[in-house]
């Protein structure tokens, strides 16, 4: 042992690194227990020195321990030692896996004997060493070796190549050719191999040409690799010119082009090359677990196709417990088409599960909406203890928590891969950023977020999508220019994470200087790209820049980039622009309207009542077809029920062949909206779908129009049954509702007991407040919902002026109208001047009611000049109502509320023949008001 300790220092560097005294004495206790040799620890220091010894005393055969590796023999010399068959023994250790200790072991011993200058021994040290995973052992073990044969060279690069050093495969074959050595189809087939998977083309296709010019292609495995190296770099024409090209083709050969084409996104042809090869005669081309299994993957999608090749699969014997792979794959085929039933029945059917088994019936559950029975496999996969969930699991199962917002889940899940030490796996980390910001959790993404050591492109890219999605622009770009400083790589998902923050004018110099960096980066034609820059610029109101990107890709747009304009168009308010650009859409010849196309054009004709064009529609979607599309017939419904045609809204849900509850909903609330408040409470009775949050509110407007408190009652009562009296829309309905009804008292407990007030609910109490002349108290409430953080809107400013109107507070009214903008940021529209009027008018203030109405900066809608009408007519001014009254002739000559004002304002100052006059205008024009009715609560029948 102590010569053996001396020794140490004359070790290669590799051995130096590795062996130590330790090393040398578990060497005793470990390899000569494998070869048989009974030692105990009293006798392994003799037993070492007698093997010394003997190895010793036949110097003349050997090469002693310190002889120099340039005096080694080489590969074929005969030794005739009879303990060489002891060293060859050693081998054997290593041929399966072995681990670092025995290699080095093996090496040191080998060493010491002076068996290392034989090649063979060489070689497999050399190849022990890669499979332990110690390539730097084996590179200077390779350096240190002198006259290497071809055998040893292929060794080096396949080692190179199992521990991902592919350049360094490369750079070895180049080095092999330059001293001479030469190469032979295994070199090749090892060197293919690195440059499939560096995606070298170039290269590969002049390693094609060296086995050409060798005549090395009769050799069926360096083909099939070829095969794969082609398919694998994109170019399938090529990989199936070499397929056609083989003289003789192993099974290998029609798996790898199977394999190829799906890879490559031709699936079609996957399925036709394996039906090619279950026609061709001979054994060797039989097909195996692996051909079914990519085939199968081939069919996903055709239901009817994978179950042809399941029975193949169990005619030929492969669906056994021996082939978990064929019965995954069958399970993923199932799931994918929707029969999760079958793919259960797969399941279940199995012997032997692997965790990719349960991964795919979880996934496959998920995927199909059935994510309790996900949660219970998963459950039910721990309680076997045999597999254990891994991160595939993980990460398979967090995007459907964040997908269907189950926060609890996915929690639960979080803590389960803490637990496995799967927490800080990068992407276990990115699923759960994902996860927390598609639950609004944004705190805790950007916990997890800063925790990451090494962020890759997908982490900084979530993060900045959770930003963006939840209103943060800021934070977002903030982000994304700090990403600029870490990452030298982008992808199209950066640019689609980035853009949604660019969704007001503020941020519209921000937007185009991405538009600029989109531009440098390449995806100037990339649709998505191109459809998402379109809707920044929309949001940001620059609608020129926008049209001007669609006409740019005219050539290559599709009917996705026409409906990003139109609904981006429609979602900010620019209705007419979305009609014109539908116009132009149908124009072009390489784009055609869908569905998604009607449902919001259809829209924009029932928010600008334009009937007419609505009903043309209409007629566009029966002759195309997309009538049947059921968000087709509900939009057209709520199209009928805004331009008050209720009788056509009735026809299209009576002739929908799939009511949906959406349909319902939209039904009731035309009736409720309409004045026809009775039909909607039937229709509510019959309602066949499970009540929602939009039924309620719906029908809550029915009861309001009424004025019925026992009808709104017995819903309130339906409310609590359902659980629904959290709901914050339902209960700004609720205090509408028993408001309208003279309940002010019940309204204000309502709104009070309600736990998260949104700005609807609000908006209803000061409305309330107003509704009963109550205008200190609407005050007092705005002040207290600004208090509160909740930003007042439109709608709100609608309410409190309403409420100052009611009330006579002209000059606080006046001062909320004047510090609107500038104080709130809400700018005034139509609703607020037509309060404005009112007010004034109440108060008497005709002339500054009239002021007020010219000094608009854009033309007055009719809606203004009609306050104006009706504040004349309360105060009988008689001159300044025929003034107005002859404006909204011109405006609204069909509306007979006008002149019959202009009538009662005659006969109330007695000139009886100008309100005759007018009485046979409106007889001439054939024009009829609505007559009003009283009704009177004697049930709910």
């Amino acid at each position: 042992m102590l010569r053996l300790r001396r020794s140490l220092s004359l070790l290669p560097p590799s051995l130096r690194r590795a062996c130590t005294c330790t090393t040398i004495r578990s060497f005793s206790f470990n390899a000569f227990n494998k070869l048989r040799i009974p030692i105990s620890p009293t006798n392994s220091y003799r037993l070492m020195s007698k093997i010394h010894n003997l190895f010793a005393l036949h110097s003349s055969q050997f090469s002693t321990f310190f002889q120099p590796f340039d005096k080694m023999p080489q590969r074929g010399l005969l030794l005739q030692n009879t303990h060489i068959n002891c060293v060859l023994g050693l081998r054997k250790i290593f041929n399966g896996s072995p681990d670092t200790v025995t290699v080095v072991n093996v090496h040191c011993f080998t060493l010491k004997v002076g068996f290392l200058a034989n090649l063979p021994t060489s070689t497999s040290l050399l190849t022990a060493y890669s499979r332990t995973g110690d390539f730097r052992s084996s590179w200077d073990l390779f350096n240190e070796t002198c006259n290497k044969d071809m055998i040893f060279w292929n060794a080096i690069i396949t080692a190179s190549v199992e521990n991902k050093c592919l350049s360094m495969a490369l750079h070895f074959f180049v080095e092999m050719i330059e001293v001479g050595i030469g190469f032979d189809s295994t070199t090749l087939l090892i060197v293919v191999s690195a440059l499939s998977q560096l995606n070298f083309l170039k290269q590969g296709g002049v390693v094609h040409c060296l086995s050409v010019k060798a005549g090395m292609l009769s050799d069926c495995s360096l083909c099939n690799a070829l095969m794969d190296m082609y398919a694998k770099c994109g170019e399938l024409n090529s990989s199936e010119c070499m397929f056609a090209g083989m003289e003789c083709r192993d099974i290998v050969s029609w798996n790898t082009i199977v394999s190829g084409c799906l890879h490559n996104d031709h699936p079609e042809k996957s399925l036709l090359y394996f039906r090619e090869m279950t026609c061709c005669s001979g054994e060797q081309v039989r097909p195996d677990n692996t051909s079914l299994s990519c085939v199968i993957s081939a069919c996903l999608g055709k239901l009817s196709y994978g179950q042809v090749i399941h029975g193949l699969g169990i005619k030929l014997g492969y669906v056994d417990s021996s082939y978990i792979s064929v019965a995954n794959s069958l399970i993923s085929l199932y799931s994918q088409c929707g029969n999760i039933q079958a793919a259960e029945s797969v399941f279940c059917e199995m012997t032997h599960k692997d965790i990719i088994s349960w991964n795919a019936m979880i996934d496959g559950f998920a995927s199909n909406g059935k994510i309790e029975e996900a949660f219970d496999f998963l459950h039910e996969m721990q309680l076997m203890g045999s597999v254990r969930a891994d991160m595939a699991t993980v990460v398979s199962v967090i995007p459907h928590c964040a997908e269907l917002m189950l926060s609890r889940e996915g929690r639960s899940v979080h803590g389960y891969a803490i637990r496995r030490l799967m927490g800080y796996d990068i992407l276990v980390m990115n699923s759960l950023m994902n996860f927390y910001s598609k639950c609004n959790n944004l705190a805790k993404a950007k916990l997890l977020f800063n925790t990451i050591p090494t962020k890759d492109l997908v982490s900084w890219n979530t993060m900045i999508s959770g930003y963006s999605h939840n209103g943060h622009s800021k934070e977002a770009q903030n982000l994304f220019k700090e990403m600029l400083h870490f990452c030298s790589y982008f992808s199209l998902s950066t640019l689609l994470a980035i853009l949604p923050s660019c969704d007001s004018p503020e941020f519209l110099k921000f937007g185009t200087q991405i538009h600029c960096w989109q531009l440098k980066l390449g995806f100037s034609n990339n649709i998505l790209a191109v459809n998402s820059m379109m809707h920044m610029y929309i949001n940001c109101g620059d609608l020129m820049a926008s049209y001007s990107l669609l006409q740019k890709i005219s050539h290559i747009g599709d009917t996705s980039c026409w409906n990003t304009v139109i609904v981006a168009c429609t979602h900010n308010g620019h209705l007419r622009e979305a009609l014109e650009t539908f116009n132009l859409m149908r124009q072009e010849s390489n784009a055609s309207h869908d569905s998604i196309t009607l449902v919001n054009v259809i829209s924009v004709c029932g928010i600008l009542q334009l009937a007419f064009q609505g009903r043309s529609l209409h007629g566009l979607a029966v002759k195309s077809s997309i009538i049947l599309d059921t968000r087709v017939q509900n939009s057209l419904i709520t199209m009928y029920s805004r331009c008050k045609d209720v009788e056509s809204a009735s026809l299209v849900f009576k002739f929908m062949s799939n009511h949906n509850s959406c349909s319902w909903n939209c039904m009731i609330s035309a009736f409720s909206q309409n004045k026809a408040e009775m039909k909607a409470f039937d229709l509510f009775c019959r309602l066949k779908f499970e009540h929602n949050e939009f039924t309620i509110v719906s029908i809550l407007s029915a009861c309001t129009q009424l004025g019925v408190i026992s009808h709104g009652k017995q819903i309130h009562g339906h409310v609590y049954r359902l659980g629904f009296q959290k709901n914050s829309f339902i209960s700004a309905a609720l205090v509408d509702m028993y408001s309208n009804c003279g309940r002010l008292d019940i309204a204000c407990k309502i709104f009070e007991n309600s736990r998260e007030k949104s700005d609807a609910a609000w908006n209803s109490m000061i409305s309330a407040y107003g509704y009963h002349s109550r205008g200190i108290k609407a005050i007092e409430l705005f002040h207290e919902m600004c208090n509160s953080g909740i930003r007042p809107n439109k709608s709100t400013f609608v309410s409190l002026l309403s409420a100052c109107s009611h009330s006579g507070l002209v000059n606080e009214g006046l001062w909320y109208y004047r510090h609107m903008l500038e104080k709130y940021e809400v700018k005034p529209v139509t609703d607020h001047h037509v309060c404005l009027v009112d007010m004034l008018g109440r108060s008497g203030k005709l002339h500054e009611a009239y002021e007020f109405i010219m000094s608009m900066p854009t033309q007055p809608e009719a809606g203004v000049w009609g306050a104006m009408l009706s504040a004349c007519n309360y105060h009988g001014d008689t001159q300044m109502g025929k003034k107005v009254a002859e404006l909204l002739f011109e405006l609204e000559p069909e509306n007979v509320g006008y002149y019959i004002s202009l009538s009662n304002m005659y006969v109330a100052s007695g000139r009886w023949k100008d309100a005759v006059e007018i009485r046979e205008i409106i007889q001439n024009k054939n024009l009829r008001k609505i007559a009003g009715y009283s009704l009177i609560d004697v049930g709910f029948k």
